[in-house]
């Protein structure tokens, strides 16, 4: 640590345990990096509380990490990582020039940021990303932060915060994305439906699979794949077998981030079928790799080239399969928004 730099310490619930793991909160890998290569004399602490499942200190691409262990545990342990996280911010701050906190997502980093920003008199903001709006967050009812404090990632989450916890946050910043990551020579589109997330019950991964099999109907060679891992990945391939989608489908399992980008780039079309999204990461990266993206989630009132909204799964597919028959269908790089400009926008904020 440098205690001549101005300091900005991140809160979060997890960060990768190393420089090789990349499946790890992509889209903050990406901002905490070019935070840093945005201003070399900013100092970035990470405070992790949940994930990595080790105490220690260590280096990720320059940047000092402390990982908690906390294994999101309640009652006694909570309150245990509290005062654990407390001693470390204490330390932190004897030391360090502190310009601000930033933490990701209105849950315990929130908490334990905001009491200890309050009591030190330094800035705080909340970046609410993405279940955190949702109504079953208790947090924002025991904890109530100012709409100054709060960032909001998509016009979605603002109004979403808003409708559930009746405070509109005051600012809305987007991920980025970096576009010096899609440079590979991939060049071949073919896939012609992808798909990528947790196979989880949110991301209805269920309707992926029925959208392919609709349209093979029509186009008996299509070729599909799915990216992820999670406890849906038995279900699904059963869905698969039921309809006789195995030489159509191929079911990837969880890959490293890079490799995901590299199948991207392959994509002609990609469908992004969760029920609930703050601004997903995935579709984003899907533009920027050349391929349109078809969601049922809009996170932001402008609409974006290459970004399709329908309401239901016939409407995905229908629409899906006009982009698969119309030979004349543009596939270029979109980045609607950057990770530079994310950066600045979020240390404008800090007014560093």
């Amino acid at each position: 640590m440098h205690p001549e730099k101005k300091t900005v310490v991140i809160l979060t619930p997890g960060f990768p345990a190393s420089e090789a793991e990349s499946t790890c909160l992509p889209m903050q890998q990406s901002f905490v990096k070019a935070l840093q290569e945005n201003d070399p004399n900013l100092q970035i602490i990470v405070l992790s509380f949940q994930y990595p499942y080790t105490i220690q200190t260590y280096t990720w691409f320059g940047i000092t990490v402390m990982s908690f262990n906390g294994r999101n545990k309640g009652g006694i342990a909570r309150l245990w990582l509290r005062r654990k996280l407390n001693t470390a911010l204490k330390k932190i701050n004897r030391s360090n020039k502190i310009v601000g906190m930033l933490s990701f997502w209105y849950n315990e980093c929130a908490w334990v940021g905001k009491k200890f920003a309050d009591k030190n008199k330094m800035k705080h903001y909340c970046w609410i990303l993405g279940q955190d709006a949702r109504q079953t967050n208790k947090y924002p009812k025991s904890l109530t932060l100012p709409a100054d404090e709060l960032i909001a990632l998509s016009d979605f989450l603002q109004d979403e915060f808003k409708k559930n916890h009746g405070i509109k946050p005051a600012f809305i910043i987007t991920p980025g994305v970096d576009s010096k990551q899609f440079d590979s020579k991939i060049k071949e589109k073919d896939i012609d439906l992808l798909a990528a997330g947790s196979l989880i019950p949110l991301k209805q991964f269920e309707v992926f699979i029925e959208v392919v099999a609709e349209i093979k109907k029509l186009i008996p060679g299509i070729k599909a794949a799915l990216i992820g891992d999670g406890p849906e990945k038995s279900k699904l391939k059963a869905m698969i077998e039921k309809h006789e989608l195995q030489s159509n489908i191929i079911l990837t399992g969880e890959l490293q981030y890079p490799i995901v980008l590299q199948w991207m780039q392959r994509a002609k079309v990609f469908l992004h079928p969760s029920s609930y999204e703050g601004f997903s990461g995935v579709c984003q990266e899907a533009l920027a790799a050349g391929a349109h993206v078809i969601s049922f989630c809009k996170p932001m009132k402008q609409d974006i080239n290459h970004w399709h909204i329908v309401t239901n799964k016939d409407e995905m597919k229908i629409l899906a399969l006009e982009m698969l028959q119309n030979p004349g269908i543009a596939f270029e790089k979109i980045i609607p928004f950057g990770t530079n400009d994310t950066v600045k926008k979020i240390m404008k904020l800090f007014e560093v």
